[in-house]
């Protein structure tokens, strides 16, 4: 059987917006972040939660009475082949209702998925505390959490009045956690794991540092 290619390999990121703000900071994090992953071969798309109108998590043992919203919301995600999570920072960890969603969803969405993180910050410090923990929910997901991630500090003031971030350095690291999600997501998919692992391997190991501002083009 012949592999396909990272050249004719399709690739889906969806973009998780952890935010139910109507066009808050969060959703236009995670819009250049998406701007990131585009290319040939490439299909992009925000997921909203409001409409979803999700119920609370109940247990695992409860996920057959959810209904038709949790259904549609597991679908979404199962298609992707790369996710990118974006939340506001609350009280030093992300969002509730980013929280709940993954609570709904499991391994069967997420499991062999690359995930990017993207967060943004009313203070100066960013998002940090909050991405760390959603890295550790991805790691137990068994999900592939790319070494690149964003945080947004005084959000309030980092966009301008067309939702493009003001410092180039923030444009630079939101553009590398689409563009590293993915590379990856392809090299995983196309079946070159070898390729795949190299590439891993060699990644930047500080996430938001600023050696991923010359981060290579994805292939």
């Amino acid at each position: 059987m012949t592999t396909p290619s990272t050249e004719t390999t399709e690739i889906h990121v969806v973009g998780l917006c952890g935010s139910l703000r109507e066009g808050g900071y969060t959703r236009q994090a995670l819009k250049v972040a998406l701007r990131g992953a585009e290319g040939p071969g490439v299909t992009t798309v925000i997921l909203d939660l409001d409409p979803y109108d999700l119920p609370f998590c109940r247990g695992k043992d409860n996920q057959t009475t959810y209904g038709e919203n949790v259904r549609r919301f597991r679908s979404a995600i199962r298609a992707a082949d790369a996710i990118i999570i974006a939340t506001p920072e609350y009280h030093g960890s992300f969002s509730g209702v980013v929280k709940n969603a993954l609570d709904l969803a499991g391994f069967e969405e997420f499991e062999g998925k690359m995930i990017g993180l993207v967060g943004v910050s009313g203070g100066r410090y960013g998002a940090s505390d909050a991405l760390n923990t959603l890295r550790a929910i991805g790691r137990s997901l068994h999900a592939w959490v790319v070494p690149s991630q964003a945080t947004i500090p005084s959000a309030w003031e980092s966009f301008d009045e067309n939702g493009e971030p003001r410092s180039q350095q923030d444009l630079h690291r939101l553009l590398a956690v689409g563009r590293e999600v993915a590379r990856f997501a392809r090299l995983h998919k196309c079946g070159e794991h070898m390729q795949f692992l190299k590439e891993w391997e060699t990644a930047p190991v500080n996430p938001g540092g600023h050696a991923q501002l010359a981060a290579p083009p994805r292939t």
